[in-house]
């Protein structure tokens, strides 16, 4: 975790399997492959929060980690429910899910599963979702501001690997 100050608004940066939430304004940035970003706002109070989890759904087997959205999620609604949050109040934008492998099968396609898991979740809570930009072939980059629900977002361009040894 990575933190710094730059004039009024603090900096951050979200690693995988990880979240962040605060009341003072931050700038979060996260890159995004196949994993999801989800960027709470509270409207009512004026400040957010965003996870960046890796895998749809944790198995029940070892600690529950933020690496998984389910509960990653639910992590992420409590920390702004702790700050005095209302999900009443909540909105939503939704980032990432690409499909990295550029095949489309469903026990492959981990983006789509992680989309999934993230829509889902929030109409259960009844949090709308207000932007998104989900699932392709491209990662992303994202900046956050905490303090004004802002997102900004950059499509990443494709790096092709080629094999360049003989075989």
């Amino acid at each position: 975790m990575r933190t710094k100050i730059t004039q009024d608004v603090q900096e951050h940066f979200l690693f995988p399997s990880a979240l962040f939430a605060d009341q003072a304004p931050h700038r979060v940035q996260t890159i995004l492959g196949s994993c999801v970003a989800v960027c709470l706002y509270d409207t009512r109070q004026g400040w957010g929060g965003i996870n960046h989890y890796m895998m749809p759904w944790w198995n029940g087997e070892g600690i529950p980690s933020p690496k998984y959205g389910d509960v990653s999620m639910e992590l992420l609604l409590k920390k702004m429910e702790s700050f005095g949050s209302y999900k009443s109040d909540l909105v939503a934008k939704v980032f990432g899910g690409a499909n990295q492998h550029f095949q489309k099968t469903s026990l492959l396609d981990i983006g789509e599963r992680n989309i999934n898991t993230a829509i889902t979740f929030l109409e259960n809570q009844h949090i709308p979702i207000m932007g998104q930009s989900v699932g392709g072939t491209q990662g992303r980059k994202i900046v956050f501001f905490t303090g004004t629900g802002q997102v900004y977002m950059k499509l990443l361009n494709q790096i092709e690997i080629k094999n360049t040894g003989d075989e």
